[in-house]
């Protein structure tokens, strides 16, 4: 495996197992990192915020989002949606795959083609 494209999800999200198969079934070699067993470094996703944007990484429709309390999901600056994603990393829309200095946000096939070509 690689440290040059690095896939960040859950095992147990189907959008990243898609993800996965599409990257195996094509032969790129890529690293795996589970957001659940891993965690998630601060210099990491200070950069997917720089590159994606806080609103757009907070998976306000998932089930770990649906759990916190009231206070919590009043998200609304990014020092505080940082905080929260720290604190509980599968509320992060997912995949997030990093190539290079790229990030992107999600699985589409027709992305990823791109991506890939």
């Amino acid at each position: 495996m690689t440290r040059d494209i690095i896939l960040y999800g859950i095992t147990t999200c189907d959008t990243v197992r898609k993800a996965r198969k599409w990257l195996e079934g094509r032969g790129v070699a890529f690293s795996y990192h589970d957001l659940r067993k891993d965690g998630l470094s601060e210099a990491d996703l200070a950069v997917w915020v720089k590159a994606m944007g806080w609103e757009a990484l907070v998976n306000r429709s998932g089930t770990t989002f649906r759990k916190l309390s009231d206070a919590e999901k009043l998200v609304a600056s990014e020092t505080q949606a940082i905080s929260l994603m720290l604190v509980h990393p599968t509320i992060i829309k997912r995949p997030v795959l990093v190539r290079g200095g790229t990030v992107t946000l999600g699985f589409k096939s027709e992305l990823y083609e791109k991506i890939f070509s």
